[in-house]
């Protein structure tokens, strides 16, 4: 079985559980914090890409397009971009499932999809360029800190603009641009540095000559 095939094996269990668990999740009261229960939402979908993130990592290898005529470099920037593109798009269903459940206004669901979307893909390049450069422990370290800056970022919004009348997204430009847009870009840089930097230590170790016996 290729690495492609075990990554795909790996993610659609989490994605049918996690779909699963919604359900329940039409029982839960919303209305009276919706900070407290957006900012635990998001939470669990950040550590549910930082999980799968963590899974799919070793399986990014230039195996993944063995039959391909491109060099190892690039083979392996595909690969890593599709254990990242299999992360997010988990994320991105398993995030309208249970936004739906939760019955936030549609204003909030469409904030959280935004909001899932953007961190599990950061968390996710990070994850795996962290863990081709320089190992799992980094990789874990770095996903969670860079989850935790954007989580705190979109909280720390809400907190300060807060909710209108029916619990709908207050949208205002100026506290996005203050309080969320700076950290997005930094978040943004840092993962497609590391990211890059996974694919370069990767093709150094994929391009080493094997010792002669």
């Amino acid at each position: 079985m290729v690495p492609i095939e075990r990554a795909l094996l790996r993610t659609i269990p989490w994605l049918v559980g996690a779909l699963i668990v919604s359900l329940p999740l039409l029982l839960v009261n919303v209305t009276a914090d919706p900070l407290v229960a957006f900012t635990l939402h998001l939470s669990v979908l950040v550590g549910l890409s930082l999980v799968l993130a963590n899974l799919l990592a070793p399986l990014g290898t230039a195996d993944w397009f063995a039959g391909a005529p491109w060099s190892a470099p690039v083979k392996l920037l595909a690969s890593g971009l599709g254990s990242v593109v299999l992360v997010t798009g988990t994320v991105g269903l398993v995030t309208l499932a249970s936004s739906a459940a939760l019955r936030f206004d549609p204003s909030i669901q469409f904030l959280q999809l935004l909001s899932a979307l953007d961190i599990a893909w950061v968390a996710a390049a990070v994850t795996v360029g962290a863990y081709r450069a320089w190992g799992r422990v980094p990789a874990v370290v770095g996903g969670v800190m860079v989850g935790v800056v954007c989580i705190w970022s979109i909280w720390n919004y809400l907190e300060t603009v807060g909710f209108g009348p029916s619990g709908e997204w207050i949208v205002s430009g100026s506290e996005l641009m203050r309080l969320v847009i700076p950290y997005d870009v930094a978040a943004t840089v840092v993962a497609v540095v590391v990211f890059l930097l996974g694919v370069r230590a990767a093709a150094h170790t994929t391009e080493q000559p094997s010792p002669q016996s």
